[in-house]
Parts: structure tokens; sequence; C-alpha cells
């Protein structure tokens, strides 16, 4: 089966799909062995090669569904991100990256690259001279991560894979919070695709996994690597993916609808002092968002006004989830003042536009009545004790 000839549901439910031959079962058997044969068989297949009907299939779907010629699942998110990264970077290399990246990768790069002598910059901002001028001699690599976490910036995807093509740096993108459904960087020339895979694909809170979509000729560098590094998903989790990824296109789509009618809603709620969500027309990269991607996520960031406590609002929240996870079917919400950027000075954080009353909100699949009514309800809680201590 062909991309061009499926509509992307038929994608998610049917592609990579393993044929039940024996009892022609409506789903795909589990494949839990850890021991194959290896005589008479034109695969030699063992889990840590990433290779059993499971693990084999599965990595279909994902190609597909990124538009590339084959793919990988993982263990995590960042067993694809740190797998991916030593595949194309050797000692005395260097890797442009983007600041405005998910913590995680932050930290693998700061706290492991100069263990392997890797050279790093990162970007100031997203203009096209803040990646010439990172660029050096002997940079290998640059790595994005569109939309960004939390602040919803969007990064021009055909300008990096401009600047790369003409000096022969590998791109690489963390495609995490758009998902498949809503971007497909690889159409705009960016190499290699990186998800973690607990978030829209896995889509319950459930999974942990990681997924890397790439040319066949990258893609086995990669898995050269893979094998040696070990990061594998078990087959069971594996099966559980493929069941998640049957709804991520219905699921994302009802996700993207719902945020962009409670980003409306809240940019114009008197508690809230500003949001950001590309789909706004106010959003500065909106035009860009709407060139590079089919929809605008699930996820959205806002910054609650100098009078509302962020910490208390969410706690007086009911229905969202203070979560520290996100791209799930319930709406969760997290204060990256608390979480993802507590390790940050407050000056650290005021450069980088994170105020400490801004929220990242993951929109779920709930009637937005619900999330509006919960909204409201949190901020008249807060509002009334502000209320009982001013008198």
């Amino acid at each position: 089966m062909k991309s061009k000839n499926l509509g992307i549901n038929t994608i998610c439910l049917h592609v990579g799909e393993v044929e039940d031959k024996q009892f022609k079962g409506a789903i795909s058997p589990l494949y839990m062995a850890s021991s194959y044969a290896y005589e008479n068989v034109d695969i030699k297949r063992y889990p840590r090669y990433f290779n059993t009907p499971n693990q084999e299939a599965l990595s279909k779907k994902i190609a597909m569904l990124e538009h590339a010629e084959a793919g990988l699942i993982f263990g995590s998110g960042m067993a694809a991100v740190s797998t991916t990264m030593l595949a194309f970077l050797n000692s005395g290399d260097h890797v442009v990256l983007q600041k405005t990246l998910y913590g995680g990768t932050f930290n693998f790069v700061t706290e492991e690259f100069e263990k392997f002598g890797i050279e790093y910059t990162f970007t100031e901002g997203f203009a096209e001279n803040d990646f010439v001028s990172a660029i050096k001699e002997n940079t290998k690599v640059i790595f994005i991560e569109t939309p960004s976490n939390p602040l919803m910036l969007i990064t021009d995807l055909e300008m990096i894979s401009g600047i790369a093509k003409k000096r022969g740096i590998v791109t690489m993108i963390d495609n995490t919070f758009a998902s498949p459904i809503n971007q497909n960087p690889i159409d705009f020339g960016i190499d290699i695709c990186i998800h973690s895979a607990t978030k829209y694909m896995g889509g319950h809170s459930d999974i942990c996994a990681g997924a890397v979509a790439a040319s066949d000729e990258h893609m086995q560098k990669i898995w050269n690597k893979a094998k040696n590094l070990g990061g594998s998903l078990s087959d069971y989790t594996v099966w559980l993916l493929e069941r998640s990824m049957k709804t991520m296109a219905l699921r994302v789509k009802a996700q993207n609808r719902n945020a962009k009618k409670m980003a409306k809603w809240l940019e114009k709620h008197s508690m809230v002092a500003k949001v950001y969500y590309p789909g706004l027309k106010s959003h500065p990269d909106y035009e860009l968002a709407k060139k590079q991607m089919s929809g605008y996520t699930g996820m959205l960031s806002f910054e609650l006004v100098a009078e509302i406590d962020a910490q208390k609002f969410t706690q007086a929240l009911r229905l969202v989830k203070p979560s520290m996870s996100l791209a799930s079917v319930e709406s969760t919400i997290v204060l990256p003042l608390k979480t993802s950027h507590a390790l940050l000075s407050a000056e650290e954080r005021l450069h980088q536009g994170i105020a400490d009353g801004l929220l990242r909100f993951s929109v779920g699949i709930e009637d937005k009545k619900d999330l509006m009514a919960d909204f409201e309800q949190a901020f008249e809680a807060v509002t009334k004790n502000i209320l009982q201590k001013s008198n």
C-alpha cells in the first residue's frame, strides 16, 4: 500500500498490521518471543535488532505517516533522540540546536556530549541568521523542535532545510508536539523526524515509547547505532502502541478543534493576560504555521493576569489534571515554573519569555463546555481567596 493512495485514518488503522494467518483475527497477533530461529530463515529476528514481527510492522506505519522510507520504534523518546544524534555525531563534530528544546534533550546534550568530544551551540532565536551564525566547519547536524515548548513558537522548516543542504548538514526535528497528523517535516526537506511516542501516538498516558522516521540510508546508520545501544521496546508495548495509533488521527483532530476553541476563549478572558497558540491570528508565527502545518495541535500555553496565583489555579481545577506529561485524551496542565523550567533562574526564564504565571495546557477530547466550566470555577475559587484576603 502506498500512502498517496490512502487516507490518514486508513493509514492509522491498517498500515503496519501483522496478518493473523492462523486464526484470521481482526487485529495483529502479539508475538512475545525473545528468541527466533536462525537457520533457513530470511531474517534473523531478535528484539534488540528492532525486527520482531510487531516491531517491524509498526515501524512501517510510522514511516508512512511521516512520508518516510523507513522507521524504528524505541523504548522512549529520549532513546530515539540520543540514538539518532549519536548515529551522526562523532568526536570532533559539532551540532547546532535550538535553545527551546525539550528539557531531556537539553540535559542529554549539556551533560553527555563533552564526554564524547562533541561540540554544540544553542541558537538564541529562530531566524535564518541565528542558525547560519552558529554553524562551524565541523557542523554535522542541526536539531530543531517546532512548535516549541512551552511558547509554541514556529521554526521555518524550508529555511532550515535550505541552510543545511547547501552545507551537507543532516537535519533532525523533534516532531512530538505537532504529531505526523499535523506536520510532516520530510515534505519540507528535513531529513529525520523524531517522536516521543508516549505523547500523541500513544495518546492514553499508559505507554512510554519513541519513534524515528527517515530515508533508508539514514535509517541504516540509526539502526547500526540502535542495536548497540539497546533502546528497543518490548513487543507487548509495541502491540499496545499499534492499538493506540489506530485512533490517532481521530484523537488529534478532535484535540486540535478543542484547543483552537479554548485558545480563542482564553484570549478574551479577563483573567488571562496572553495566549500562545499558533492557530490564533494574534500569534507572531500564525502565517508560517498555516503554511507548514495541516493542524495547529492540541497544545497551547497562556499567562494569567498578575493577580492570579498560577499554582493555586491549577490546584483548584477539578476536571483538568495537573500532570507532567501531555497529548493524551484527557486534558492536563503544568506550571513550567515548577516543572520543566524549575532549574532555571528567574532571569533565565524571563530571557526565554517564560513568565512565572505561564501555564502549558494539553487539551484533550472532553466537551469544550466542560473544560470552560472547570476553568471558570477555578478562576472563581482563586479570586474569592484574593477578595477574602483583601478584606
